[in-house]
């Protein structure tokens, strides 16, 4: 007789779901999934935010 006890079952597999992602609200679909930020006002956030977005090619 074997004194090893039973092994634990595995763990349950994720479902996998079948619903229609369009029928899901998306970031876009909002008024804040278009890269808005909030008004944190002054030169220095419009400075940060010119600096941040800025293309590569004009550093």
């Amino acid at each position: 007789m074997s004194s090893t006890p039973d092994p634990e079952p595995p763990a349950p597999k994720p479902a996998l779901v079948f619903d229609d992602p369009l029928d899901q609200q998306s970031s876009d679909d909002t008024d804040r999934g278009w890269g808005e930020r909030t008004d944190s006002g002054g030169g220095a956030a419009d400075l940060k935010r010119f600096l941040d977005e800025k293309p590569p090619h004009h550093i």
